[in-house]
């Protein structure tokens, strides 16, 4: 995914945002939808081809540039291991618990003892410590498990979903569930907050889709900074 094609899909959210209010394009908003969705995480076995945000961002990536605390760039110090996993916890708890009503893929997929971390919240709130801790410990390749299955779960869901179900306010006592579940830590109860203003459409559109965009945007700024790269035209 090069700089014109990230873009184009910056665009193309704009597109979807209008689409998702509207119930009689939801078949194509759900076209979309993927279309978006699958630029933003490794194209694994459905490649098209075309090189994804995350496939770009893997791309010779040295596992001390993964591990990498702190970094300095004027994006973010944290690391390329943080930012890939904080943004599939945070797809990972909003799409399963607040969309779905069903177990995080974390706990179905076994993934935090495969990923190598005791960390089982959102990410939000960590101290430096907790984050050198979750890079210098977390399991590269159970990470990129990890976004995969988080990615086709997502798909999943979103391709069953109706129009009206896209358009549903969250159900507070799904809310609840993170809590009980600790998915996001007791500092940070302001995002319950957040997210229970939000419609299913709103987490499709910020969690599920632009939340992960903008932390692939802060990994490769992250990347071309320790490996010196040409950023791709």
């Amino acid at each position: 995914m090069n700089l014109e094609q990230r873009k184009m899909w910056n665009v193309k959210h704009k597109a979807l945002t209008e689409m998702l209010a509207r119930p009689d394009q939801h078949p194509g908003a759900v076209e979309l939808f993927l279309e978006q969705h699958r630029w933003l995480y490794a194209s694994g076995a459905e490649s098209s081809g075309q090189r994804t945000y995350e496939d770009e961002i893997l791309s010779a990536l040295t596992e001390q540039s993964f591990r990498n605390y702190p970094v300095h760039t004027t994006a973010s110090r944290n690391s390329i291991a943080w930012h890939l996993w904080h943004a599939a916890r945070i797809e990972d708890i909003t799409m399963n618990i607040l969309v779905a009503g069903r177990e995080q893929v974390l706990h179905s997929g076994g993934f935090a003892e495969k990923m190598n971390t005791r960390f089982i919240h959102s990410g939000n709130g960590m101290d430096e410590a907790e984050i050198a801790e979750l890079s210098a410990n977390l399991s590269f390749e159970a990470l990129k498990d990890y976004r995969l299955a988080v990615a086709a779960r997502t798909r999943s869901l979103i391709s069953g979903l109706s129009a009206a179900e896209l358009k549903a306010k969250v159900d507070v006592s799904r809310l609840r569930q993170i809590s009980d579940q600790e998915a996001v830590k007791a500092s940070e109860q302001w995002l319950l907050d957040y997210w229970g203003g939000k419609s299913a459409a709103g987490l499709v559109l910020m969690p599920a889709t632009r939340h992960n965009f903008l932390h692939l945007n802060k990994a490769m700024k992250a990347k071309l900074k320790l490996q010196k790269m040409p950023v791709s035209p």
